[in-house]
C-alpha cells in the first residue's frame, strides 16, 4: 500500500457484479460508434497494457479516470472525466490546484485502492483509465466487465510505477490526442534537460527522498514518480535504498534505519499535519545530511502534493518551487 493513500472501501461482491452492471448500464455502454454506426477518425485504436491489448472502438465520451493522476493526464489532453479517483484527497474535482482550472464540471469522486464497482458502472463509462495502479490482475478483473480497462503499459514491474511519459502517451492514445500527448512529453522533457544544463553539479550528487506517515519513515525509490523526478534532474539515487525496496516503490524504515536517508541531498515530506514532528525529531535531524544543512523538508502541502502527483501538470508546478529550494540548499 502506498503510504498516505486515502483508503476508501466499498467494493461490490464479485457475485453481484452482473446485476450491478445490468442495473447501472442497461447491460452495456452506449458508445458513439453504436449510435452513429461509424467510428471517429483514427478509431478503433489498440492500446498495449500489462494485461494484454485493449481495443477502443470509438473516441470515448464517458471517461472514468481511476489510476493515480489519470484524471490530470486526461485534463491536460482536453478531456473531462466523468469519474475521478481522488488519490491525494483533494476533494472537489479530485485533482490538484494546478489542474483545477481545466475542470468544466466536477466529476463524481470514486474510491481509490478498492474500486466501487457499482459507482463506476453507474457512470456508463466508455473506457476506464487505470494506467498507474497496483498492477494486480485481481483489480483488472474486477473492472473489466464494466468497460475496456487501460491498465499500466507492458513492462511496468513496480506498483504505481508507470512513468509520467508512459501515462501521458497511453491516455493520449485512448482519447485520440496523440499529437498533443507528444507535445506535453516534449515540453516537460525539455524543461528537465534545461534544468540539468543549468545545474551540472546535480549529476555528481546522490539523493534520497523519504516520507513520514503514521509514525514511521520510509523511502521512495526509482520507479516511483517522486524519485524519478529527482533522477530526471540529474541526481543519482542512493543505491542502498533501492536494494532495501527489493522491487517495490517504497521501503519502510525503522527508527534504526532512518539514517539510510542520509545522502548528498535528502528530501523528506510529511503525510498529514506533522511538519513539526519532522523538524523536531532528533532521529531525522541527526542524520548526516540534516547536520550538514542538506536536508529539505517539504512543509507546504501543495508542493508535496504536486511533487507526488506524477502528472505533467503537477510536475511542472513542483519544479517551479523545488528546484530553487534545492539550489539554495546546495549553495549553503
Amino acid at each position: 500500500m502506498n503510504p498516505g493513500l486515502p483508503a476508501r472501501f466499498g467494493m461490490v461482491a464479485a457475485g453481484a457484479l452482473s446485476t450491478v452492471l445490468l442495473a447501472a448500464c442497461g447491460g452495456g455502454s452506449d458508445t458513439s460508434s453504436e449510435s452513429s454506426g461509424e467510428a471517429a477518425e483514427g478509431y478503433p485504436v489498440n492500446v498495449e497494457t500489462l494485461f494484454g491489448d485493449v481495443e477502443i472502438e470509438d473516441r470515448p465520451e464517458n471517461v472514468v479516470a481511476l489510476g493515480w493522476s489519470d484524471a490530470e493526464a486526461a485534463l491536460a489532453l482536453g478531456v473531462q472525466p466523468v469519474g475521478v479517483a481522488d488519490w491525494l484527497g483533494f476533494s472537489g474535482a479530485g485533482v490538484g490546484p494546478w489542474a483545477a482550472d481545466l475542470v468544466d464540471a466536477e466529476p463524481v469522486l470514486l474510491d481509490t485502492m478498492e474500486p466501487n464497482v457499482e459507482a463506476i458502472a453507474s457512470l456508463n463509462p466508455d473506457v476506464i483509465l487505470d494506467t498507474r495502479s497496483d498492477n494486480t490482475q485481481e483489480r483488472h478483473d474486477i473492472l473489466e466487465p464494466i468497460a475496456p480497462v487501460v491498465g499500466p503499459p507492458p513492462g511496468v514491474e513496480v506498483t504505481y510505477g508507470t512513468t509520467w511519459q508512459q501515462q501521458t502517451r497511453q491516455v493520449a492514445q485512448v482519447v485520440g490526442e496523440e499529437e498533443r500527448g507528444e507535445e506535453l512529453v516534449t515540453e516537460l522533457e525539455d524543461r528537465f534537460e534545461q534544468i540539468r544544463g543549468e545545474n551540472p553539479g546535480f549529476a555528481d550528487l546522490t539523493i534520497a527522498v523519504g516520507a513520514y506517515f503514521d509514525g514511521r519513515y520510509g523511502a521512495y525509490v526509482p520507479g516511483d514518480t517522486r524519485a524519478d523526478v529527482l533522477t530526471e534532474l540529474g541526481f543519482e539515487y542512493k543505491p542502498e535504498l533501492v536494494e532495501m525496496a527489493d522491487g517495490a516503490f517504497y521501503a519502510d524504515l525503522s527508527a534504526e534505519l532512518v539514517e539510510e536517508l542520509d545522502a548528498d541531498l535528502t528530501i523528506v515530506f510529511p503525510i498529514g499535519d506533522v511538519v513539526d514532528t519532522l523538524n523536531e525529531d532528533p532521529v531525522l535531524q541527526g542524520i548526516g545530511s540534516a547536520e550538514d544543512d542538506r536536508l529539505i523538508i517539504l512543509e507546504d502541502q501543495e508542493l508535496s502534493d504536486a511533487f507526488s502527483s506524477g502528472s505533467t501538470l503537477g510536475i511542472h508546478h513542483a519544479l517551479d518551487e523545488i528546484v530553487p529550494m534545492i539550489q539554495e540548499t546546495l549553495e549553503g
